[in-house]
């Protein structure tokens, strides 16, 4: 990916890659039947209209944050607490973890060097693996020791830090639907934030970045059209001036770089660290 695009651009990125997932536990297929990889014309705002990709229904605008307003959300199917969680730090260790190693890998996990899955994890290891931006931090957790070993030397040391998460509050099944604004969503404030997305991979693994500053944060309650209930994380890059003009989600919002803010909400199984005592107004 170019220098020319925002470090924070990853973070969008990678909620519209992950989205597209089915639950690790389940590593075969997703909906349509084949494990897919990120789709170029997301990256570069090639090919047809986002505006027709569904999963595209992540980003807003600020001012959409209304009390009873109606939004578009694509929420992928993507459940936690039925996918596997971080492996042991002992057991994650054993385990090759490295591009150079895949043929180790796929030989462990008895997986195809062809395969729909072999791609999905080069994809993964090469993410990790990839010079993080100006500015930015990155890491790849692959047990909660080495997460919290990396979330610690972000924030510093004796700073405390907590996980915020989209949390769905009753039986998910529509994946895009409008969502309604129920009351003035909460602004979470907090000098530092790390976005962590799960990644494709037989087991969970995480990929993390963060950076000071040019973030808004919000908790959103919002009510679905079919009854569904959710407490949404959405995230507003407020500096979107160095972003490339060609990024996405200036399609989806019609709009420029350094017009507007560009916000996205994000799927259940990622997470977002901030600095604690954060303040909610």
């Amino acid at each position: 990916m170019g220098s020319c695009f925002a470090s924070w651009s990853y973070f969008i990125f990678h909620v519209l890659l992950v989205s597209q997932y089915s639950p690790a536990n389940s590593w075969k297929d997703n909906d349509d039947g084949h494990l897919q990889t990120m789709p170029k014309q997301l990256e570069h705002g090639d090919g047809p209209s986002p505006l027709m990709n569904p999963l595209l229904n992540l980003f807003f605008k600020m001012n959409d944050l209304k009390q009873g307003k109606r939004i578009p959300i694509y929420f992928s199917t993507n459940d936690p607490s039925t996918s596997p969680h971080l492996l042991p730090k002992q057991e994650a260790d054993s385990i090759p973890f490295s591009l150079s190693q895949l043929p180790e890998v796929l030989e462990f996990f008895s997986f195809p060097k062809h395969s729909p899955q072999a791609k999905a994890m080069e994809y993964t290891l090469s993410e990790c693996e990839f010079e993080p931006l100006m500015g930015e931090t990155k890491f790849c957790a692959n047990s909660l020791e080495s997460m919290l070993d990396s979330l610690k030397g972000f924030f510093g040391t004796g700073t405390e830090f907590h996980a915020l998460t989209t949390k769905h509050l009753s039986k998910h099944s529509a994946l895009l639907q409008n969502y309604t604004v129920l009351e003035v969503p909460k602004v979470v404030e907090t000098p530092k934030m790390v976005g962590c997305h799960s990644m494709p991979y037989p087991y969970k693994v995480f990929y993390c970045h963060g950076q000071e500053g040019d973030h808004k944060l919000f908790e959103i309650s919002m009510l679905g059209d079919n009854g569904e209930r959710v407490e949404v994380v959405g995230v507003c890059h407020v500096d979107t001036s160095h972003w490339d003009p060609n990024h996405v989600a200036f399609r989806v919002l019609n709009t420029k770089p350094g017009e507007s803010p560009v916000c996205h909400f994000l799927p259940a199984d990622n997470i977002i660290w901030v600095a604690s005592p954060a303040v909610t107004n």
